[in-house]
């Protein structure tokens, strides 16, 4: 029997949500939508599957984003992409890994609805211009318009300098081993000096509302998550989003995942994920692919 289309781009489909969306959770529900109305689709005219469920999932996280607008306005604090859990050969595909980073799903919060999806299906999984246009209902040539402008946007904002797996590793232990010791001063030597902390604690857990800069101001903020009884507190090596990262675990039960940027030896940028709604599917690898 041969395997219903569906299932066999499910992989796909949820990492084209996901990139879309920035919520593992919003990616499942479009999921679910773009499922029943393939169920309801008549199959003798579809020519080409993956391309029309494609179509279907992008009409879906256009319509989600689109919805999620005001309630993202009126987040408390700042607001962070859902991280996941993913398996180190996610990291061979090193566009596949930069464009789920968090790093640049963040950029992407900065693109409108159909910016960002014309972004994500032209410079993340290469689709055509024609077939773009069919799935936001746009022009051939005004997508290419905006496809320029979104890459121009991203490109000015995004990180630049890529690092070894080897170095990412070696920084991200240093720092969990600084922060599991509470050695401030190995945690000012890993950060650079003009690093940014963001939080996201969604209101639901104790976060800083707005960014936090400069290495010592950092360092000294990151050195108070471990003061508890240094039994309880326990940091954990893991890949998030096809980089090396960190999750955190007091008292047994999981806090916050951190995620980083790391440029010439030491870490730019540092990303706490601490809202609890956003911490369930960190036990069990996610499948991204293109």
């Amino acid at each position: 029997m041969t395997e219903d289309p569906f299932v066999a781009h499910r992989g796909l489909l949820f990492t084209v949500a996901y990139e879309m969306l920035g919520s593992a959770a919003d990616a499942e529900d479009v999921l679910q939508e773009s499922w029943l109305r393939w169920a309801e689709a008549d199959r003798s005219r579809v020519n080409d599957a993956r391309a029309y469920l494609v179509r279907t999932v992008t009409r879906q996280a256009l319509n989600r984003l689109r919805t999620l607008a005001r309630s993202r306005e009126d987040y408390v604090g700042e607001w962070l992409p859902e991280p996941l859990l993913t398996s180190p050969d996610v990291a061979e595909d090193v566009e596949l890994a930069e464009s789920v980073s968090i790093a640049v799903l963040t950029v992407l919060e900065t693109l409108g609805p159909t910016e960002r999806a014309v972004f994500v299906l032209r410079e993340v999984f290469e689709l055509p211009y024609g077939e773009i246009a069919g799935a936001i209902g746009k022009s051939a040539a005004t997508v290419r318009q905006i496809a320029r402008r979104a890459r121009e946007h991203v490109a000015a904002r995004r990180p630049r300098v890529r690092v070894s797996r080897s170095e990412q590793q070696a920084v991200v232990e240093r720092f969990l081993q600084a922060l599991r010791t509470g050695q401030l001063q190995e945690l000012v030597e890993v950060l650079a000096p003009d690093v940014v902390l963001i939080a996201d604690g969604g209101g639901l857990a104790a976060a800083a509302l707005a960014p936090i800069h400069g290495g010592e101001l950092v360092a000294r903020v990151l050195a108070r998550t471990n003061r508890v009884d240094a039994a309880a507190f326990a940091t954990t090596a893991v890949w998030l989003n096809g980089a090396p990262a960190g999750r955190i675990e007091i008292e047994g039960e999981l806090a916050t995942a951190v995620s980083f940027v790391v440029e010439n030896g030491q870490i730019t940028r540092v990303y706490l994920v601490r809202n609890p709604r956003k911490l369930t599917r960190l036990d069990e690898p996610a499948e991204l692919v293109r």
